[in-house]
C-alpha cells in the first residue's frame, strides 16, 4: 500500500489543497482546519448549512497563514464574502485547539472504498488516501495501527458521513441521493477516523503498513508514551469524556474537559449527522 494523495484544509468547511508532503503532528497534518466561520453569536458554522463555502479554497501561504482563495484570510474583502454567505456579523475566526476538529484530526481513505463508493473521494475529504487496498478492507481496519515511514497513525473508527458529501466538489450541486446510498450500501459509515501516535514527515508515494493486534497494540502504547505538545499526549481509546459542551449551529456537539498543563487527554467530538436531514 502506498501514500497517493495528501490533503490539507486550513481553512474549516472550504475546499481544501492537495500537497506532495506534509508534516504530521498530534493534532493531524500541521496548519489543518486553524481557521473556521462563525456568525454573529459564535456559533460555528460549516457547509453541512451553507455549501457556498465549499466553491472556496483554503490554502496556506509560504508564511503559513491561511489563504482564502489566493487572499489573506483577514482582508475585507474574504471579511465580506463571509457576511454574504452567513449573514451580518459572521467572520472567520483562528483557533487551533483539538476542538476544531468534528471527530479526530486526522480521515483516512482508501482507493478500495473509494470506488466502490463510485463517486469523486473529494466528497469524503480526507487528509490520506491510500492506494493499493483491496475492495472494502479498510472496514476491518479500527483497532489496528498504520505506518509510513516515522509516522505512526492509529485507526479508531469509520466515519459516519453527513449531507456534505451530497455536493459535488466542482459544481456544489446537491444529489441527496449519494448520501441516502451511503446509508443504504454503507451502513451511513466510509473512510476511517485516525489520530498520530507518532509524527514526522510523509509524501506522497511513501509506503504505508498495517500493523493488527499485538503489533499494533505495542505500536500504540509505545507511540503514545513519547508523544508531548499543547495538549501533551492524545491516546487510544478515545472517549467522550468532559463538561462545557459547544454546539455549533449544524447540531454538531463537542466535548472539551479542562486540565492543567501537562495532563493526558482523551477527547472525542461526536458529528450530529441527523439522517432524517437526508
Amino acid at each position: 500500500m502506498k501514500v497517493t494523495e495528501i490533503w490539507r484544509y486550513p481553512v474549516k468547511t472550504m475546499a481544501g489543497e492537495k500537497l506532495q508532503r506534509v508534516r504530521l503532528g498530534p493534532l493531524g497534518i500541521e496548519g489543518d482546519r486553524i481557521v473556521h466561520v462563525e456568525d454573529a453569536h459564535g456559533r460555528v458554522i460549516t457547509s453541512r448549512s451553507h455549501p457556498r463555502f465549499l466553491g472556496h479554497q483554503g490554502t496556506l501561504g509560504p508564511d503559513g497563514e491561511p489563504l482564502v482563495d489566493g487572499r489573506p484570510w483577514q482582508t475585507p474583502e474574504v471579511a465580506a464574502e463571509v457576511v454574504d454567505i452567513v449573514g451580518p456579523g459572521a467572520k472567520l475566526a483562528r483557533y487551533e485547539g483539538v476542538e476544531r476538529f468534528d471527530v479526530l484530526p486526522l480521515l483516512v481513505a482508501t482507493d478500495g472504498a473509494v470506488a466502490a463508493f463510485g463517486h469523486d473521494h473529494r466528497r469524503l475529504r480526507p487528509n490520506l488516501l491510500i492506494g493499493g487496498v483491496e475492495g472494502l478492507a479498510e472496514r476491518e481496519w479500527p483497532g489496528c495501527c498504520l505506518r509510513t515511514g516515522q509516522v505512526l497513525i492509529g485507526v479508531q473508527d469509520l466515519r459516519r458521513r453527513c449531507i456534505m458529501t451530497s455536493y459535488d466538489p466542482d459544481t456544489l450541486i446537491q444529489d441527496k441521493n449519494i448520501t441516502r446510498e451511503i446509508y443504504r450500501r454503507f451502513d451511513g459509515k466510509l473512510a476511517l477516523n485516525c489520530f498520530v501516535i507518532e509524527g514526522g514527515e510523509i509524501m506522497v508515494g511513501d509506503e504505508v503498513q498495517l500493523a493488527r493486534g499485538r503489533a499494533s497494540s505495542a505500536s500504540a502504547a509505545a507511540g503514545s508514551s513519547r508523544l508531548s505538545g499543547p495538549v501533551a499526549s492524545i491516546t487510544q481509546p478515545y472517549s467522550a469524556t468532559g463538561r462545557d459542551v459547544p454546539r455549533d449551529r449544524d447540531g454538531l456537539s463537542g466535548f472539551r474537559q479542562q486540565l492543567p498543563a501537562g495532563s493526558r487527554v482523551s477527547i472525542v467530538v461526536t458529528p450530529g449527522c441527523d439522517p432524517r436531514r437526508l
